[in-house]
């Protein structure tokens, strides 16, 4: 009995050790703030609307797919704001460039992008209210599962609970914005 607690007890720490080495990185994150080519170019903001560069490593034995999504969590909804979510990213895939977001055609072959809080299936880019400063979220999340069961028009909200049924690990990536 106790050979199989402890047997037990190291599956299960070196399966999150391994899930503890996924890693997300953004350079446009990387020094903690949004840049300008991140932001919206709607709403009063003057950005570039263009989607930033995303890349992963370290994803957990049996990953068979990816979710990206950029959630602003102080948005002034009473439920934050989804910017972008991208589904079905094949598991050979470690990466998004740079603007993808807007052409769903650059996107690597069997992702989707599925709606945003503004309806559209896109990247929308930051633009909090004058005056504040928001914090932004980069998750890629490691999947299970080859595609994800939501339809196009599915919310942020929903892609997140599917895919949490079937996430083996998650890395993510933080910055603040504001105007």
């Amino acid at each position: 009995m106790k050979f199989g607690w402890i047997a037990g007890a190291a599956l299960f720490a070196a399966g999150f050790t391994q899930a503890a080495d996924f890693k997300a990185e953004s350079p446009e994150f990387a020094d903690g703030k949004v840049k300008q080519a991140q932001f919206a170019n709607v709403f009063g903001c003057s950005g570039e609307n263009i989607s930033p560069a995303i890349s992963w490593s370290d994803a957990p034995k049996g990953t068979k797919s990816f979710v990206v999504t950029i959630y602003d969590k102080d948005a002034p909804s009473g439920s934050g704001f989804w910017h972008w979510v991208v589904v079905d990213i094949p598991a050979d895939v470690t990466s998004l460039a740079a603007g993808v977001g807007s052409d769903a055609s650059k996107l690597p072959k069997g992702a989707r992008m599925v709606n945003n809080d503004a309806t559209q299936a896109g990247f929308l880019g930051s633009c909090p209210p004058a005056g504040e400063t928001h914090e932004y979220r980069i998750a890629v999340k490691a999947l299970k599962v080859d595609k994800l069961q939501v339809p196009d028009n599915a919310t942020g909200a929903l892609t997140g609970f599917v895919s949490n049924m079937s996430k083996l690990a998650e890395a993510s990536v933080v910055a603040k914005g504001g105007r």
